[in-house]
């Protein structure tokens, strides 16, 4: 995907098991972001900088929705532990991420494995991606001033 391309309708079901759609947003923007891992250092500092930002973000139109490859019961776990205030859907097929772009090859410790590169992208009410943040740019512990502006 692309700037200007139209997000698939069907985005996944979420931590509660509600298949969420890209019609459910309309009329708002989104923040339609992909993490590798819940629980995870980067990943956990990327949803609390949206948490913290969370009533701003919701000013200004936002809103937020998280995918992984993890489970919901592990999505739950991490809302409950974290205190997060949005929906993280359940891709473990990573088809949302495949046809979103996201899905490649990582590597760790010279071992190489596929998985969710780290992105974001800004949906306008339309369902147009206006912006994306890809890999290298996100920045997990102030991913949210990047969002509103203020880095």
């Amino acid at each position: 995907m692309k700037q200007g391309d139209k997000i698939p309708e069907i985005l996944g079901n979420d931590q509660d098991g509600k298949e969420l759609k890209a019609s459910d947003f309309t009329g708002k923007k989104l923040v339609l972001y992909f993490y590798p891992k819940d629980s995870t250092p980067g990943c956990t500092a990327e949803a609390c900088s949206l948490r913290d930002n969370y009533t701003e973000l919701l000013d200004r139109g936002y809103a937020v929705v998280g995918v992984s490859c993890d489970s919901a019961a592990s999505h739950k776990r991490f809302i409950d532990k974290n205190t997060l205030p949005f929906s993280l859907i359940s891709d473990p097929d990573h088809k949302l991420a495949e046809e979103m772009g996201v899905w490649g090859e990582k590597s760790m410790c010279g071992r190489k494995y596929f998985g969710i590169l780290r992105t974001t992208f800004l949906v306008d009410e339309s369902g147009i991606i206006e912006r994306i943040y890809g890999p290298k740019e996100v920045k997990t512990k102030i991913h949210a001033d990047q969002i509103l502006g203020k880095i």
